[in-house]
């Protein structure tokens, strides 16, 4: 629709007309690239679109058949040593099925048939009678006081970690949560007392979270990015702050680069893997995600300008030419000599395609160019630096769990909610990452707690 417009055309008409044209020109423009936006050229996640619009996977489609394939290995459960089974029942015919003749003796190998059941699930329930007895001197009454790590409450260690996975890791609601535990536990309990298990759990995993968060700043390389959500009426964002051997999720109101430098410090000496968002601009060493950066080019190709499309093309060459050396190099199969010679070829071809655009006089290609060429830096840090990876995957993998927890539950509705998530996610991811259990750990820090004892520390990785 630009192109019915002729330049020529617009030069003809008065100042005013001119600007009320270029303005009209520039709106059609801005929605037809909204238009043609998808997830293969912009940051829109997959769920938004529907998986019948997908393009056709390249290639063959295979004549295979689903399921398993001729030759696969078969996976059983294995039988159990008859021993530790909870029950056994010899069966012996009683009769021939040939001629009715009676029969006798046992059978030295059995065929065994083993039965897997769920046990009926009881509460273990313990009592504590505190007794009152009065003194015969002077009268007064003295109660019993309850022995360290009792609750004052009515929910052991356990209850409270399972009602705190429930929710932070299987993700279900209050009331979801208050049910299973009435009729599949038998516990009786509501959405209130679910709160108050929930507000438990974020105090004994607290000192936890904060140990984490104070190791931040000294890691050699973080990926980061973060996720929009709610905290009733308010907006919010959660961040992903991903080390390698553990993680932190932090639910703020806010986006800025504020809360970026409260959590990793303005002088953060180590890498940053990160999307090209304007609040890791100051950072010291950062890596551009180029999984991002693969899309902006993806979204030149569709963009329908001829121009952009042929740069586009030659982009994307030359990032699929990038992978293939990474995948090498990340599988030992090239030597990391080897990729730095051979990346030096691929970045000066990207350099000079990104300056060829800067100098284009295409306003289209121009935007994206010149941000590209002016902070060019953070494209090879992970050619500069081993140990650092071209995209930012690691913290979207993370953040996968917790968007898909938001769109469930539409967000939190209070601080003391976001606390719990914030807390939860981080510790399961954590134990996640360490191959720890999560249910067991958040057992030990909520009987530390109440036994006024020093909260577990995670062990972070080398």
């Amino acid at each position: 629709m630009t192109q019915l417009v002729p330049e020529e055309l617009i030069a003809r008409q008065s100042p005013e007309a001119q600007a009320i044209i270029r303005l009209l020109l520039a709106k059609i423009a801005e929605l037809e690239a909204s238009i043609n936006k998808t997830p293969q050229n912009s940051s829109l996640p997959p769920s938004s679109q529907h998986p019948h619009a997908k393009p056709l996977a390249k290639g063959r489609k295979s004549k295979n058949k689903r399921g398993a394939q001729p030759g696969h290995r078969k996976h059983e459960r294995p039988l159990l040593p008859s021993e530790k089974c909870d029950e056994t029942h010899p069966l012996k015919p009683a009769e021939c099925r040939g001629c009715g003749a009676r029969l006798k003796g046992s059978d030295p190998a059995p065929w065994r048939h083993q039965v897997w059941e769920m046990p009926e699930i009881r509460p273990q329930v313990i009592e504590y009678q505190r007794h009152r007895l009065g003194c015969q001197r002077c009268g007064t009454v003295t109660c019993a006081e309850l022995p360290d790590g009792v609750p004052t409450g009515q929910a052991g260690p356990r209850l409270v970690a399972f009602t705190a996975l429930l929710m932070g890791s299987f993700r279900q609601s209050k009331r979801k949560t208050a049910l299973f535990l009435t009729e599949i536990l038998h516990t009786p309990c509501s959405a209130g007392w679910v709160v108050k298990l929930q507000n438990q759990a974020t105090t004994a995993l607290r000192p936890t979270y904060d140990d984490l968060v104070a190791r931040l700043p000294e890691q050699g390389r973080l990926n980061i990015d973060e996720t929009p959500g709610k905290q009733g009426p308010l907006k919010t964002w959660l961040w992903a702050f991903v080390a390698s051997g553990f993680t932190v999720f932090a639910l703020r109101l806010t986006r800025k680069a504020e809360e970026l430098y409260a959590h990793i410090g303005e002088e953060f000496a180590g890498v940053v893997g990160c999307d090209r968002a304007k609040m890791y601009c100051r950072l010291a060493r950062v890596q551009w995600c180029w999984a991002h950066l693969k899309r902006d080019f993806q979204a030149l190709v569709d963009s329908g300008d001829g121009q952009a499309k042929y740069l586009g093309h030659q982009l994307l060459h030359e990032v699929e030419a990038m992978f293939a050396l990474w995948h090498r190099a990340r599988d030992g199969t090239l030597s990391r000599h080897g990729f730095k010679s051979q990346m030096g070829i691929i970045r000066r071809n990207v350099e000079g395609l990104v300056l060829r655009g800067v100098f284009s006089g295409n306003r289209r290609l121009m935007g994206v160019c010149e941000a590209l060429w002016r902070d060019r830096a953070n494209l090879w840090t992970f050619v500069d630096v081993a140990g650092i990876e071209p995209t930012n995957n690691a913290s979207e993998r993370a953040l996968r769990h917790a968007v898909i927890w938001r769109k469930l539950s539409f967000g939190t509705q209070s601080e003391a909610g976001s606390r719990f998530v914030e807390t939860m996610l981080t510790v399961i991811e954590t134990c996640r990452q360490q191959k720890l259990n999560a249910f067991d750990f958040i057992i030990q820090a909520v009987q530390a707690h109440r036994n006024g004892k020093k909260t577990p520390s995670l062990p972070i990785a080398a």
